[in-house]
């Protein structure tokens, strides 16, 4: 293929098609006209051919002939078209599945796209909270637990949420699930409030040592104002050491909505397709984390029965839809969350 030559695409097969099947039915309609006026004029010259008697019994036979051949063309044409259009139908279906199959596959390419640019995002997030876990002042706060300390160590955290604009807030906890020290101290005032009944507050406690981490459902934190939230939690241990006695928890709470909708709004799709699919995240049970359409996240679950696979894609009973996921192949050292990227498209005609 050169430089400047066109692709050839599936939707061109099935035009093309198309514009076969109406030749061929033009033409097969043609013959049968034709063969129509031929036993007409058969028909006439037998009446013709009788009036003149002997003189005209030749002439007779001649017409019978012109009849009995009008009549084999017409069986013919009509065969012709019961195969040719038979095939011709056949050649139509085959190209509109691989034009679903083609699609099907690239809609699941897009899917493992989204999650894949998630997961990356989130590594980077298991990897700030075991860091930050073990800032001097962090360790400091969470042990002797004055309010000196505790000052110092909300105004360092200030500074890390000014260069991680992806946070709303970060936490540090005792070990009953008290926060001792927030990041953002003048727009929530959390410090003294209890958050043991979080389920990423139980897991971070239980922690086997500092290299692990914990996470939480996303889920709005009535704390930061009902905020979409995706919660990161460590331990924080003696001297900041991965082997050290716990001493607390640290909390980093990723600003969910506008992280994730950047990346489903950001699906490599052309604007045709857009005004018609809908890009998701959503967890293992169908339930909508994120959405291109600002829609049902975390309130909407999916009728997809994704059965354990790791990848595909559905078609509606209607025809009109299809539905492709890719379940997380996670990144680096982070497993995912057993999410999975969804893309739903409403079909285009073709042809």
């Amino acid at each position: 293929m050169t430089a400047s030559s066109k692709p050839v695409l599936i939707t061109d097969i099935i035009s093309s098609t198309k514009r076969v099947r109406q030749s061929a039915a033009k033409n097969i309609d043609g013959i049968q006209a034709v063969t129509t006026q031929l036993r007409v004029l058969a028909l006439n010259a037998l009446m013709e051919a009788s009036r003149a008697g002997d003189q005209g019994r030749g002439f007779a036979v001649v017409a019978e002939a012109v009849k009995n051949i009008s009549g084999e063309v017409e069986t013919f044409a009509k065969a012709l078209n019961s195969d040719l259009g038979g095939e011709i139908t056949s050649l139509d279906g085959l190209a509109r599945r691989m034009a679903l199959e083609a699609n099907g596959r690239r809609l699941v390419d897009l899917s493992l796209n989204a999650i894949e640019l998630l997961d990356r995002n989130l590594y980077e997030r298991t990897c700030d909270v075991r860091w930050w876990a073990t800032d001097s002042a962090v360790v400091s706060a969470a042990k002797t637990q004055t309010r000196d300390l505790a000052d110092y160590a909300s105004r360092r955290l200030g500074v890390i949420l000014k260069a991680y604009t992806v946070y709303l807030d970060i936490w540090i906890c005792d070990l009953n699930g008290t926060v001792i020290a927030s990041g953002r101290p003048d727009r929530w005032r959390v410090a003294g409030t209890s958050v043991a009944n979080r389920a990423w507050f139980a897991r971070a406690r239980d922690l086997r040592d500092g290299d692990s981490y914990a996470v939480g459902e996303v889920a709005r934190e009535p704390l930061l104002s009902g905020a979409q939230v995706a919660t990161y939690a460590a331990s924080v241990r003696e001297n900041g050491n991965s082997n050290g006695a716990p001493l607390g928890v640290m909390a980093i709470h990723f600003d969910w909505e506008p992280q994730a909708r950047s990346i489903v709004k950001g699906v490599r799709l052309s604007d045709d397709e857009r005004a018609r699919s809908r890009a998701m995240i959503v967890d293992a049970n169908g339930c909508v984390l994120a959405a291109s359409d600002g829609a049902g996240a975390l309130t909407e679950r999916l009728a997809v029965n994704f059965s354990g696979r790791k990848h595909g894609y559905e078609l509606s009973a209607s025809g009109q839809q299809i539905v492709a996921f890719h379940h997380t192949p996670g990144y680096e050292t982070y497993d995912g969350l057993g999410w999975y990227g969804v893309i739903s498209q409403q079909l285009e005609a073709l042809g």
